[in-house]
């Protein structure tokens, strides 16, 4: 019999397929190793901050398809995306953003997974000093959560005040501000309620200096090795996650101030507001009083939104500009009384 004639994109290194033919590519196929990926020095790095803090162990990692530390091993999950810049690059096409696509980005995540895996290994959160610092452990985690951006009684790592959302979180982003050599917390809290938190773990932390883990593990959960489902599959999981909460309000906001039908050839509303973002996040905060980093957590939202809408931005960029900074101005308002938008974590 015949052999049927082969495909294009067969016996095609993948990183040179286009994106229609990769996204039928299975994740298992494509041989990632998270040794071989940009992520690796990265780890290296986290390793090398343990290391100045006398702290003996090290957490394992592997690739899977999301970031995620299991509550009872001493490792964590890295997305197999971020293990070859044509993935990367592939998901900021899919998802319109990639969660730790930067180095900045990447080495905050991975420090508040090492948290994770440090509570694991030691059990620290049946600790007294842990429970009376971050509350319990076993309080129930929420589908959504309402921080307040104006509280100091958390710390700033990832985006959304993702420290409010459960004790957990709480001190494992505390954890990751104190292991960032470059943080300053001493400084940088300095007044803030949230400096007890950095003092506790700092406590917590020298307790620990040079004893070996209580528990230690090498099982994988989820293997990106073992993933079946193709990269399409993989990405219309993740925007199917993504927009169950939609965000009518924004939108409507958005597609009055600009345009989803202007030519072409008008400015992107998404790179309009990436080029005016610094001036419209200072001209925002500081009159009125607002948090920059709250500001600035409105305007990436928006910025996310007018990708997904398409929009354009319509007339002069002056008068865009003028009218952002009211739109601006009142979803902030609306942030600090209560009311947010969607959250990505």
């Amino acid at each position: 019999m015949a052999r049927a004639p082969r495909s294009p994109a067969e016996g095609t290194p993948w990183r040179r397929l286009k994106d229609a033919q990769l996204l039928e590519r299975r994740v298992c196929s494509l041989g990632l190793t998270l040794e071989e990926s940009p992520v690796a020095p990265l780890l290296e790095q986290v390793a090398a901050e343990l290391r100045a803090r006398a702290l003996a162990f090290r957490p394992y990692a592997w690739l899977s398809n999301d970031w995620f530390t299991p509550d009872d091993l001493t490792g964590f999950a890295v997305p197999f995306t971020l293990a070859d810049p044509r993935l990367v690059a592939l998901e900021r096409r899919q998802l319109l953003s990639v969660e730790g696509g930067t180095k900045a980005q990447c080495l905050r995540i991975l420090r508040h997974e090492t948290a994770h895996a440090v509570d694991n290994a030691f059990g620290l959160h049946r600790t007294r000093l842990w429970r009376q610092t971050f509350g319990r452990f076993s309080a129930p985690y929420s589908s959504t959560y309402s921080p307040d951006p104006t509280s100091r009684e958390h710390v700033l790592n990832l985006s959304c005040w993702y420290g409010q959302s459960h004790p957990c979180e709480d001190w494992a982003e505390t954890f990751a501000v104190w292991l960032d050599p470059a943080s300053r917390w001493e400084q940088r809290y300095q007044g803030w309620p949230a400096l007890a938190k950095l003092e506790a773990v700092d406590a917590m932390m020298r307790g620990l200096s040079g004893r070996r883990p209580q528990r230690r593990t090498r099982r994988l959960e989820e293997p990106a090795s073992e993933d079946t489902s193709t990269l399409g599959e993989h990405f219309q999981r993740k925007r199917e996650a993504l927009d169950e909460e939609p965000i009518p309000a924004m939108d409507e906001h958005l597609r009055r101030l600009f345009d989803a039908h202007a030519p072409r050839e008008r400015p992107l509303a998404s790179a309009f507001l990436r080029r005016h973002r610094r001036a419209l996040v200072a001209g925002v905060a500081q009159p009125l009083g607002h948090h920059a980093y709250l500001v600035d957590q409105v305007v990436e939202e928006m910025i996310l939104r007018c990708r997904h809408l398409g929009l354009r931005v319509r007339g002069a960029e002056r008068h865009a500009q003028l009218a952002c900074a009211s739109l601006i101005t009142a979803l902030t308002s609306q942030f600090t009384y209560g009311a947010h938008p969607r959250y990505h974590r």
